[in-house]
């Protein structure tokens, strides 16, 4: 695959939430279908995208890799999640959040060619624009919880 430029990969990771959180209500019971719903999915672009200066080349490439690769390792994210979000069990975690964590630890246990920094902070620029006042702050703190457990050698990297 190759890597599409900064705001292909924004655009990419963007689409790849709005799948991955539509899937938080239907799921597909099969790859082929998993492919099929991510065809079907609208694509949600907005004016600030159109506005933003953005070389999509590779942006669907990459959306769909970010949406395969979650979808098939969401499990072990999950696992991830609960042991990093003290108090809060997987299924009181609002969709919203609960997907932005899953594309971002994906990225950063998964994709070597992300820095931990970036896949953080564009989580924190996913929960600012899906979720609500408290959303970037929860996402962030227990993404920086995953980082020094990375950092530290706590949870090895796939």
């Amino acid at each position: 695959m190759t890597a599409p430029k900064k705001g292909g990969r924004r655009s990419g990771r963007r689409r790849a939430f709005e799948v991955l959180y539509g899937l938080c209500f239907a799921a597909p019971d099969d790859a082929g279908s998993l492919e099929q719903r991510f065809a079907d999915a609208p694509d949600a672009r907005t004016d600030d995208d159109a506005a933003e200066p953005t070389d999509d080349s590779g942006r669907e490439e990459f959306a769909w890799a970010l949406t395969q690769g979650v979808w098939e390792h969401h499990e072990d994210i999950d696992e991830i999640v609960n042991r990093f979000s003290q108090h809060w069990k997987i299924k009181r975690i609002a969709r919203v959040e609960l997907t932005i964590l899953r594309v971002a630890l994906y990225e950063m246990l998964y994709l070597d060619d992300i820095p931990t920094k970036v896949a953080i902070n564009e989580a924190v620029e996913l929960a600012k624009r899906y979720g609500d006042e408290n959303s970037k702050n929860f996402v962030n703190g227990i993404l920086d919880a995953v980082a020094r457990a990375i950092e530290n050698g706590d949870l090895r990297v796939h």
